[in-house]
């Protein structure tokens, strides 16, 4: 009686720890996503270029699930971090040229939003793909705020 017990514990932890059970996590929340936010504009403020590294990075502590950072200078729009894995050929372009596939202008809509005061938050909706092979969009939404020259947001998606 005892061993039939051990044998489901045993396979559900197999089950629960296996890497097709994390894939399926849910995606990151709202709350989430702004405490991610909160913890990058605390890195850039101590080190810019550590976070910026960081941000870049996988295992910089700044991708979790379906949420990263991203980054772009304030004075031209041009991306100097972003920790989507998929989106690493954006380094180097202008985010106010990015549109999605309904034709929303949302990269002119963030640079806007990074203009604003710095430490104010400003969501901007549109529709991308998620982290993975997928390269279905779906809605999302960014929170996005100044840090000194830098325009740093982190999405979620809905």
């Amino acid at each position: 009686m005892f061993r039939p017990f051990l044998i489901a514990a045993a396979s559900v932890a197999v089950l629960l720890s296996s890497s097709a059970a994390f894939a399926q996590q849910p995606g990151g929340t709202a709350a989430e996503a702004k405490a991610l936010l909160t913890k990058a504009v605390a890195a850039v403020k101590a080190d810019k270029s550590k976070a910026l590294d960081s941000f870049n990075s996988a295992d910089g502590g700044f991708l979790d699930r379906d949420l990263y950072v991203f980054c772009t200078k304030v004075a031209n729009g041009e991306f100097v971090a972003i920790g989507n894995p998929n989106s690493k050929r954006l380094l180097g372009l202008d985010i106010r040229t990015l549109k999605d596939p309904t034709g929303n202008a949302f990269g002119e809509a963030i640079f806007a939003a990074e203009q604003k005061p710095e430490g104010e938050i400003t969501e901007v909706a549109y529709v991308f793909p998620k982290p993975g092979p997928d390269k279905t969009p779906v809605p999302k939404v960014s929170l996005v705020t100044k840090v000194g020259d830098l325009g740093c947001g982190v999405g979620y998606y809905k």
